[in-house]
């Protein structure tokens, strides 16, 4: 625990970043009784994008990306209505208007960043609107809006800086002419023929609503999709958004991108194994390929923080401390620990907790919860099969899995294929449950619940013996019984089998 003592220190602890994470750990030391003070400044994206206090989720990421899935969930909605007996005089009228969509999503993005100043305000932390970077482990310089600079000496500082998308450096024209998530929610056009560069979750998740949205969109996958997840449920969502007219060019990589007399973009590219490249024309290229941490003008060297093997991430232990004794550091900036909102936030406050309010919490990075937001939505917590194979054996892991048919697809016959759920599971004893997939409607919301039952300890007996609600999505967990080993066809014969 860190002593408050302001005899020689203008501040307890000073935050550099004003995300998620860093504004989690200054409002809780701040109750905790410390003097802090926040850094948040925005570097234009390279299309010259900036937006207000709060960081990436806010205003840029989960948030804005939220709001327009389900955008493109309500156009779905609407043709669905039809056999439910809502009655539109010409249902091929209805048109999305994306200039309303902006300024809609844009509003709220404002009030939540007014929100945020006043919460800071309230809670008496400093908020300082400028550029942080190291003299020396108790010294931050802050560069001001206005390119003054204040020194500000402090007993403890949190990195805090998250990251920014990445564009390819071996494309011409990239930089130039392409857009990432950072610009894509505030964009002043319509989108139109798109084309999405990387099949990570940004990526899918922006293909899924721009295809939801009325748009033309290709999505150029260099290697896999969802690197990282289970591989048989990334395969899955793969095929729902193709389904639903997702154009996929795998095994492809971008040559150039030039900018056309009409304004279109010339995207040339190469796929492996082919000699010849080929050509597309697009109203918009959007690059997901990765995102990179802002430590870079940090000048951790004159604080004596390392970062690992030139990634420009840091690695930290348990408290959360750097090799530097003073500093710590939350969120997309650490060295292989999960990229979310929720993590950071977390983390942040447990920082703020051990520093200033005398506990000795840790923060559990196991059973991390996530769900990515295509058009059939991905939730997952745990293991995927590969990773618990590698870490259990094949033969001490057991799959239960099943199709199954969300009651609201019967009335307007949505295609049910790719709705699908699983376990993964020790095979001894009340089979310890090890990971919980699921791809379908509200995924987000059916598996928060299931996560916590993780972190309890969930078996498949547990599974078994609770009775689900009926009818919903959420209850076909606990009416698995077909195991993957047993090769039998884990497609339900009706809604109640």
């Amino acid at each position: 625990m860190v002593t408050l003592n302001r005899e020689n220190f203008d501040y307890d602890l000073v935050v550099i970043g004003g995300g998620s994470g860093g504004l989690a750990c200054a409002k809780e030391a701040a109750q905790l009784g410390a003097k802090v003070a926040v850094l948040d400044f925005v570097k234009p994206s390279p299309r010259g994008t900036v937006w207000g206090t709060g960081g990436t989720c806010v205003n840029v990421g989960c948030i804005p990306k939220k709001l327009m899935h389900q955008a493109a969930l309500l156009g779905e909605a609407i043709h669905d209505s039809q056999p439910y007996g809502w009655l539109f005089s010409d249902p091929d009228s209805v048109r999305h208007d994306w200039v309303s969509l902006v300024e809609s999503v844009q509003n709220h993005i404002k009030s939540v960043n007014w929100v945020t100043r006043v919460e800071l305000r309230e809670q008496k932390v400093e908020y300082l609107n400028g550029v942080g970077r190291f003299k020396d482990p108790h010294t931050v310089v802050a560069v001001l809006k206005d390119q003054t600079e204040r020194e500000l000496l402090t007993k403890c500082v949190l990195i805090a800086v998250g990251g920014r998308p990445r564009y390819p450096t071996d494309t011409p024209g990239a930089l130039e002419y392409g857009i990432s998530s950072d610009d894509l929610f505030s964009l002043p056009q319509t989108p139109g023929r798109t084309l999405i560069v990387g099949a990570g979750y940004i990526g899918l998740e922006c293909a899924g609503f721009l295809r939801g949205l009325g748009q033309n969109v290709t999505v150029m996958v260099r290697s896999i999709l969802l690197r990282g997840f289970d591989r048989q449920m990334a395969t899955l969502v793969g095929e729902s958004m193709v389904e639903r007219g997702i154009r996929f060019l795998h095994r492809t990589r971008t040559l150039a991108v030039e900018k056309q007399s009409d304004g279109r973009l010339k995207v040339r590219y190469q796929t492996c194994g082919d000699d010849a490249d080929e050509e597309d024309l697009f109203d918009t290229v959007l690059f997901a390929i990765g995102r990179q941490p802002e430590t870079a003008s940090l000048r951790l060297d004159l604080a004596g923080v390392l970062t690992v093997n030139g990634s420009g991430k840091i690695d930290v232990n348990d408290a959360h401390q750097t090799n530097v004794e003073n500093i710590y550091a939350v969120g997309d900036v650490l060295y292989r620990k999960p990229e979310l909102t929720p993590v950071a936030i977390h983390a942040g406050r447990f920082v703020a907790r051990r520093m200033f309010g005398n506990s000795d919490e840790t923060m559990d990075y196991r059973n991390v919860p996530t769900t990515v937001f295509t058009p059939l939505e991905y939730g997952c917590v745990g293991m995927g099969e590969e990773q618990a194979e590698e870490c259990h054996g094949k033969d001490n892991i057991e799959v239960y899995h099943a199709y199954y048919k969300p009651t609201e697809f019967f009335v307007p016959q949505r295609s049910v294929r790719h709705c699908y759920l699983k376990t993964v599971a020790l095979r001894g004893g009340d089979q310890h449950v090890l990971g919980l997939h699921f791809l379908g409607p509200g995924a987000g919301e059916v598996m928060q619940g299931f996560a916590v039952a993780l972190k309890c300890g969930l078996t498949m007996k547990v599974l078994r013996d609770t009775v689900g609600i009926h009818p919903t999505v959420a209850e076909e967990f606990t009416r698995l019984t077909i195991t993957k080993s047993s090769g039998l066809d884990p497609t339900p014969a009706s809604c109640c089998s």
